[in-house]
């Protein structure tokens, strides 16, 4: 008995060896499994298709302004015209604008003196809208107040039409400007249709697209220079109206001037 269990006891050790080992070969084999798997992992990695970014295009003012065609071309001018007109109009009326505030002084001093013809040189001297008007009146003293009222009016009249010369080429192109853009964008619309048409199966909605918005360029122009024209007439319009009013002040003092006595 004594003898088996001595045996056993040597037999244990040596299966517990052995167990040992084939543990440590299953996990040498473990980690060279691993190793090859990310070993491959990362070969496939590398040699895998990179999808390509998207690219975004833009565009720039100048891109957008070609790709309007050829309408671009009648709402550039439009633009500027009525720009040329705007400014120009605008330091002709701040000169008609401009008063001598002592002129109707001196104006009523020459006339109760009875010194007519200083009085015309004055106005003549100060070249101005309402001068030119008191300059008409001066010549009509001593006719009924009625003629001399006319004449004032009539002069005032010719030179608020000077100062509204180019008003109806802005008034146009407010209207005008948006149309013509409108039309752009039909047209495009007509060839975009057209050439989507044309596409048979190869059609897709990239030629649709690139067509819509190259019709739509011309739209927005031709709102960009109407709105521009628009703003651009009604502001000088106002400042007009003002040098309307200071004409008519000028004048009712100026009547008022001959219906006083003379001192």
């Amino acid at each position: 008995m004594s003898t088996l269990n001595m045996i056993l006891a040597q037999v244990t050790p040596a299966d517990t060896m052995i167990q040992q080992a084939a543990d440590t070969l299953q996990q040498a084999i473990d980690s060279a499994a691993q190793v090859v798997t990310d070993s491959a992992a990362a070969v496939a990695a590398a040699t895998a298709p990179v999808a390509p970014e998207p690219v975004v295009k833009e565009l720039s003012v100048w891109d957008l302004t070609m790709a309007g065609g050829w309408l671009m071309i009648p709402l550039a001018l439009l633009a500027i015209v009525s720009i040329y007109i705007f400014f120009e109009r605008f330091f002709a009326i701040n000169r008609a604008n401009r008063q001598d505030r002592s002129f109707m002084e001196r104006i009523k001093e020459y006339i109760h003196r009875g010194e007519v013809d200083q009085a015309l040189k004055l106005c003549q001297d100060t070249n101005t809208p309402y001068s030119r008007m008191i300059e008409k009146g001066v010549t009509r003293i001593g006719r009924p107040m009625n003629d001399v009222l006319v004449a004032i009016e009539n002069v005032g009249n010719m030179e608020v039409a000077k100062l509204e010369k180019g008003f109806n080429w802005l008034a146009t192109t407010a209207a005008g400007a948006p149309m013509i853009g409108f039309l752009g964008t039909v047209v495009g619309m007509v060839q975009a249709f057209f050439q989507l048409a044309s596409a048979g199966n190869n059609s897709n909605v990239t030629i649709l697209a690139s067509g819509i918005y190259q019709a739509l360029v011309t739209t927005v122009a031709g709102l960009i220079v109407g709105i521009i024209a628009l703003f651009a007439y009604n502001y000088l319009t106002s400042r007009v109206n003002k040098v309307m009013n200071k004409l008519e002040g000028k004048t009712m003092e100026f009547m008022d001037l001959l219906n006083e006595p003379a001192k």
